[in-house]
Order: structure tokens, then sequence, then C-alpha cells
């Protein structure tokens, strides 16, 4: 709502600032939280005009202090996220994405086209590489970064097809005995009427029984979004990491607003309800580890995101490599039946 005005004479409505002004006090709070990195970009802008302008060692004494002063700005921002804001920060356009992890962390990536019974899903970007001189399997969703590829890779959304080439490499990757490696950054699967008919359910179904069955290692990185069954269909993982400012959640903080209240402006409510951030999940051992981000994010730098993730994917790795199939297979399976299981409540 963004007019208080109401029959002459009425009294504004709560939350407002006056009945004149027309704007409600609630909404210009959602404005100052969804843009909370103003303060950063006027920053930026400060130091950008400096170092425009000719000048001598008092001109570059003052663009050191205010880069001093991003810095500690970039890291007293990012400390004091709101799970909407993370939501938003999941969502930040310059987010790596699954290709800029395997150029930046794998080798001699061969990419795997077309499910061979429809067509090629780009949403899924899926295929084998080398991973510190061994040979792995790679999955993951694919957002797009200008126009033309988000149309084309569909925003990340993949359709029945997406998934059917997601089993294909997760059974070659069986049949090699190659560790798998998945990243996770999805709104959720597509649900047009296409994919629907093409059966997206029944490929999301197969994809979770594949994935809880095989008996290689099985690593699963949510890098952003990690989006309701689109997810969790290449989420099924031995050891499952999470991104500092990634979100993870049955559905968005929008659906679940529109569909508890018929509102998505209560989207922020929504996401603080839903417990959707990397503490919360660990917290519910949802997630096995939490992967710290650079200062202002993994958007901030896709090279020091990387190399913070390489440490986390090495040690996961030397952990499972030693364990028998059959058990990975087993503890894999308790570890997924474990969550949403709660002790008995206790009245008094």
């Amino acid at each position: 709502r963004t007019s208080t005005r109401g029959p002459e004479g009425a009294a504004p409505s709560p939350g407002c600032l006056t009945p004149f002004e027309g704007v409600c006090l609630t909404t210009a709070m959602a404005a100052e939280e969804d843009d909370f990195e103003r303060p950063l970009r006027e920053l930026e802008k400060k130091i950008e005009e400096l170092s425009g302008v000719p000048g001598g060692d008092d001109r570059a004494a003052e663009i050191e202090r205010l880069q001093r002063r991003l810095q500690v700005l970039r890291q007293e921002v990012y400390a004091r996220l709101t799970p909407w804001q993370r939501a938003l920060v999941a969502r930040h356009p310059k987010r790596p994405y699954t290709l800029d992890y395997i150029s930046l962390l794998f080798t001699d990536f061969v990419e795997i086209h077309g499910d061979r019974k429809y067509a090629d899903d780009p949403a899924i970007v899926a295929g084998f590489a080398t991973y510190k001189g061994a040979p792995v399997a790679l999955l993951g969703h694919q957002k797009g970064r200008d126009t033309r590829e988000k149309v084309r890779r569909n925003f990340g959304m993949p359709r029945p097809e997406g998934y059917r080439k997601a089993v294909r490499v997760m059974e070659m990757a069986e049949r090699f005995r190659r560790p798998l490696f998945t990243f996770v950054d999805t709104p959720g699967a597509y649900p047009g009427k296409g994919a629907e008919e093409r059966g997206q359910a029944e490929a999301i179904a197969v994809s979770l029984r594949t994935m809880a069955r095989l008996s290689v290692p099985t690593i699963v990185t949510v890098t952003g979004e990690g989006g309701s069954g689109g997810a969790l269909a290449i989420a099924i993982g031995d050891r499952v990491l999470m991104l500092e400012h990634a979100v993870y959640s049955v559905i968005s903080p929008e659906g679940c607003a529109a569909i508890l209240w018929s509102d998505q402006g209560k989207s922020r409510e929504a996401a603080r309800a839903m417990r959707i951030t990397a503490p919360d999940l660990k917290e519910l051992e949802i997630i096995d580890a939490i992967v710290p981000e650079p200062a202002g994010g993994a958007q901030a730098d896709h090279a020091r995101q990387a190399q913070i993730l390489d440490e986390h994917l090495m040690a996961a790795l030397e952990d499972l490599r030693s364990v028998p199939p059959s058990e990975l297979v087993e503890t894999r399976y308790q570890k997924f039946r474990r969550m949403g299981t709660f002790g008995q409540a206790k009245f008094f």
C-alpha cells in the first residue's frame, strides 16, 4: 500500500509517516533493507571520482584511506545481514556460477550434452574433469550473465531433460568410479506446461533415487539459491556444503508469503520464519559445513571464493576416499532419514 489517504478527517494508517506524504513507514523500511549496499556504492563512487582526478600524495593517501574504510564497511554490512538480505545476496547477478567454479578449480573439463531422449538443457551443466590430478564428475545449475544467456539457460531453472542429463552423468560416475561434485544454484525446477508434460516430477524423483544410491563420494555445494526440489534433485550428498550467504529452502520467501498471507510484501517475515540461511541450516543439521565468503560476498572476488571453497572440497573428498562404497550409501541414507525428526515436545 503506497497511500494513506482515506475519508476526509480519517486518521493515518498505523505505520505511516503522515496522511499527506502518502508513504508507509514499512514500505520505506523495506526499500532501505533491500538497498543495504547503498553506502558501499557511494563510497566506491567517491574512490572512483578521486582516482580520475590528477593529484599528488594527498590524493593517493585519501584514496587509500577510503579503500580501507570501504573494506571495513563491507565487513560490517555483510556481518549483520538479515535472512531476506542474504536471499538478495544469493541472487546477486555477479556471483560465481558453476562454470566459474569449474574454470577456477578443475582442469580438462569435458561437457556432456543432452538426455538422449528429448533435448539438451543448458540450465544444467554436466561433465567430467580433473581435480588435484584425479578424474571426477561434475554437475551444477547455470544461470546466465546477460539477457540472451539468461533466456537460453532459462534463468537456471532446469526442465526434465536437464535432470535426465544429470542422471546420465551420475550413472557414468558410478560406472567409472569417479567422485561427484555438484553445485546448486537455482530458484527451482521450471514449472512450465511443457516441462510438466514431459515428466518434471518423475525426472526429479529419478534423479533423487539415483543420487541416493551412488557408491562413489558425493559432495554438494549450495553456492547461491537452493530452491525446492529443483535444487534437492542434485543435492543428495555425503557432504553438503553451503556458502555463507547462500540460501536453501523448500520454497522462495516470496512464494511462501504469497501462500500464507496472499501478500508477497511479507517476504521478509517469511525469510525469517523459514530459517533459510546457512547458520540456521547448520544448526538443523541440514548441511554439514558453512563455507566462508570474502568481504562483500562471493561476487566481490571469484578467485578468492574459489580458493576458500577448494579447501573445503579437498577436505571433504579426503574424508570420503577411505569409506567403503557400501558404507557410503548406508551413511548417506541415514543422514537424510534423520532430517526433519524432532524429539517429543513437552508441555507444562
